[in-house]
């Protein structure tokens, strides 16, 4: 699906330019936040790709186990060497973690073992990680609804989240259960990785009964998360992603015939309730509308040729969202006031900047994301073969 691809390059791109306005060129950052704010355009787009094809992943391989193998291999090893760009920068002086690291390692290390950080109020390593978190929330929530045998539901999941959007919004608490001093967000952390561990090993390897146990632990413990202990962007936006994503698979479903097109229309009304939650945020609003209406142009024109710059883009488009804080990251070092800086320097040094990352990300693409990926297929092919954990009826 090329123009997936597509998507999810201008999706990086979007992101890129948010924080490059923060670190380069602050003058323009509040103008153009103002009107559209191109980050939350670009996060937008990507939980909406995320849900309309994740899901289609997991039930093209019938197998809990073999996809999440090939979510492992996806993610981790690329994210690692986000958290070891990471380490260098604390060991360099140039991040502010090394408090973190000194006096909560246990909380940080394992908060990002589980990706759900950002909703254990565990500090992200990098600002951008916040979104895998998400994204983490909603495999979880996918591998549960697809053991119970409800994930053809996408529809009624993604309004149900959005109504939790809008009758959320300034109610619901935030970091409930891990506020409250080091010793009470530690066993926080310990007592959901433990329990999502045990879902999951539940759900992989168990008879049907116990399977179902660990679906339901699964769920009660990601929503919970979602309910009471979000940090950024809060419940209201945090339960809109959720309800975004589902979005995205119930549109993959109307696509592919699995369920009426007039029932995957309802979910038009997720981008409403956004416009409703911005309300105030012209920007914020024009952004969520521009997502949308972004995603749909793409869906229609996906049967055209995508053009190759845009699908390179999103085949390194990974790289990309994780690896270009850390190169921002030495420029607010070397100009921590980007405004004593002449424009005619920092022009330049912004092009310098995107071609080292293009650059970068071409290599860890090819030495890091694709074989990983190989090994990934390799590995899930052989599961699903052999699986044990497979859907109701499997």
């Amino acid at each position: 699906m090329a123009w997936l691809d597509a998507l999810r390059g201008i999706a990086a791109s979007a992101v890129v330019l948010e924080h490059a306005f923060k670190f380069l060129l602050p003058e323009a950052r509040e103008p153009v936040k103002a009107v559209f704010e191109p980050g939350w355009y670009g996060v937008t787009v990507f939980f909406l790709v995320s849900g309309f094809i994740v899901p289609a992943s997991l039930e093209r391989r019938g197998s809990v186990r073999a996809f999440w193998v090939s979510r492992f291999f996806r993610l981790y090893p690329l994210f690692g060497v986000c958290v070891a760009g990471v380490a260098l920068l604390v060991a360099a002086g140039w991040d502010g973690m090394h408090i973190w690291w000194d006096s909560r390692p246990v909380p940080l290390a394992v908060g990002h073992l589980t990706m759900l950080q950002n909703l254990l109020y565990v500090p992200n390593l990098v600002n951008v990680l916040w979104t895998l978190s998400y994204e983490m929330a909603f495999y979880l929530l996918v591998t549960a609804m697809f053991t119970l045998g409800v994930h053809r539901r996408s529809t009624a999941g993604s309004l149900g989240f959005a109504v939790a959007a809008v009758l959320g919004a300034g109610v619901l608490p935030a970091t409930l259960l891990s506020s409250g001093g080091s010793g009470r967000m530690l066993t926080v952390v310990l007592l959901v990785a433990t329990l999502v561990a045990a879902g999951l090993a539940a759900v992989i390897a168990g008879s049907d009964t116990v399977r179902r146990a660990g679906a339901i632990l699964i769920g009660v413990t990601v929503l919970g998360l979602l309910a009471v202990n979000q940090t950024y962007p809060g419940p209201g936006q945090g339960l809109l992603i959720l309800a975004t994503m589902f979005a995205g698979t119930a549109l993959y479903r109307a696509e592919q015939g699995q369920i009426p097109g007039k029932q995957a229309l309802w979910v038009a009304l997720v981008p409403l309730a956004g416009l409703w939650l911005a309300h105030g945020e012209p920007g914020l609003q024009l952004a969520i509308a521009a997502a949308w209406l972004t995603f749909g142009a793409g869906m229609a024109l996906r049967h055209r040729r995508v053009p190759r710059l845009l699908a390179w883009l999103g085949l390194v488009s990974y790289s990309i969202y994780l690896l270009h804080p850390l190169l921002l990251e030495g420029v607010e070092r070397i100009w921590p006031d980007p405004l004593a800086v002449p424009l005619a320097l920092r022009l330049p040094a912004l092009a310098g900047v995107l071609a080292l990352l293009l650059g970068l990300s071409t290599l860890t693409w090819h030495f890091v994301e694709a074989p990983a990926l190989r090994l990934g297929r390799r590995l899930s092919s052989g599961r699903a073969r052999h699986a044990v954990a497979k859907g109701p009826g499997g």
